[in-house]
């Protein structure tokens, strides 16, 4: 995610060095919390809609002697995911210690890919018009009907301390809780039947996040963060073949490790927010390894690490009405020669943009609000790939001739509410 809470996503999610509210704080830098002086309780909500689109071709000949070549799109179905965040802080006036608490949505994916209705077994098969081979049955080479689901939900107790007037250090041990479900199940070995359906797993994870703070006094900020990789127990998948008959197997996915610096910048009625974070996904359990098993079985996600640039403006000029802007850019982790292998995992936004802005109903009460979009700009694009087809010189698998391609777009529209206790 850009960033957690209406107020963080209208700034891109930058708020390393900039704390405009505490889920913000509390997501990109515990230290940043000791600029809190109250007691405050925050809820957002955000209705997410993403719209992935599943491209694949074969080369003529593929389907049998003769055959032609088949090509054609599949867009996704998935329909709308709830975004949820709460989070409390105690602060208090003249007081070096503040403390936090908070439960987010930090990560996720799904796609929901229905079965190619024009296939090589429908009676009225038409290769001539669209027809995408990846969403064929599996009997037909292909994976049939494509769904994926999986959240992250952190839970965070923070603890910020300022060492000065000026410079502040902060701590933040969580507990993390994901689920995931595969449709089919590329982790799991395949028999005769083809790849099996999980149920939907779960397991629990632990990491900390650690950062520093310092401001200037003359609207000079800056600050730096490092989230730990959250270290998760294993999935453990029951899966169900297409022959009714069952197996289990493993699958670890951690959380990758953070680093976060960033500038804020105020005068006036103007905030500034300027974030840039490095994202440890070559290191991280589920994405470290690539390619095949010895069973057929994926053996990971195979992601690059990452880059992500977040900024942000808000104007305070209009009574009681705060307005804000954010862009994030997030360069693509999949490497093109393994967009087969990611198919489940399609949500690559590379540039997001926010406008948001927030209602001072009274002293205690305050209403935010924010839009999101984003675009992939563009597919990531590669092969095919086949067990079947690995070979000493062509290790992957690789269909010549095959392409497979996704894009996607995501919209979301979030709301929160905050209350400050005796202010």
């Amino acid at each position: 995610m850009q960033g957690v809470g209406a107020v963080n996503m209208s700034m891109g999610g930058a708020a390393t060095a900039q704390p405009l509210d505490i889920s913000g704080a509390m997501q990109w830098n515990p230290a940043t919390l000791s600029t809190f002086n109250d007691k405050i309780l925050k809820l957002d909500v955000g209705l997410f809609f993403s719209s992935p689109e599943l491209s694949a071709s074969l080369p003529a000949g593929m389907l049998g002697p003769g055959a032609p070549g088949v090509s054609g799109s599949t867009k996704d179905d998935r329909g709308m995911s709830p975004m949820p965040a709460l989070a409390m802080v105690w602060g208090k006036e003249g007081s070096k210690h503040t403390f936090g608490f908070s439960v987010f949505g930090i990560s996720g994916f799904g796609v929901t890919f229905p079965e190619e209705a024009n296939n090589p077994f429908s009676a009225t098969f038409n290769p001539m018009e669209n027809s995408n081979p990846i969403n064929y049955p599996q009997t037909a080479g292909g994976f049939g009907h494509i769904e994926s689901d999986y959240m992250l939900l952190q839970v965070g107790a923070t603890w910020a301390y300022e060492l000065t007037d000026k410079f502040s250090i902060g701590i933040q041990p969580n507990i993390n809780y994901s689920s995931l479900e595969l449709a089919p199940n590329p982790t799991a070995s395949p028999t005769m039947a083809g790849y099996p359906t999980t149920n939907k797993a779960s397991a629990i994870g632990f990491g900390a996040q650690f950062g520093l703070f310092y401001d200037s006094g003359f609207g000079l900020k800056l600050g730096a963060s490092y989230k730990m990789p959250q270290t998760f127990f294993k999935f453990k998948f029951t899966n169900t073949y297409l022959d009714n008959t069952t197996s289990k197997n493993e699958f670890q996915m951690d959380y990758p490790g953070i680093f976060s610096i960033g500038l804020g910048y105020s005068e006036g009625d103007v905030d500034l927010a300027l974030d840039f974070r490095r994202v440890d996904y070559e290191n991280t359990a589920g994405f470290t390894n690539s390619g095949w098993t010895s069973t057929a079985s994926v053996a990971g996600f195979g992601w690059k690490d990452i880059s992500i640039l977040s900024a942000g403006l808000q104007y305070k000029g209009i009574n009681k009405l705060p307005l804000r802007i954010g862009y994030t850019y997030s360069s693509n982790p999949i490497p093109d020669e393994l967009t087969f292998f990611n198919i489940p995992a399609t949500a690559v936004i590379k540039n997001a943009y926010q406008f948001g802005f927030s209602y001072v109903m009274n002293d205690s009460w305050k209403l935010d609000a924010v839009y999101h979009y984003g675009d992939s700009n563009g597919s990531t694009v590669g092969n095919i790939l086949s067990p079947q087809m690995v070979s000493p010189n062509n290790p992957l698998g690789a269909i010549p001739g095959s392409s497979v391609s996704y894009k996607m777009t995501t919209s979301m529209v979030q709301f929160g509410i905050s209350y400050t206790f005796n202010k």
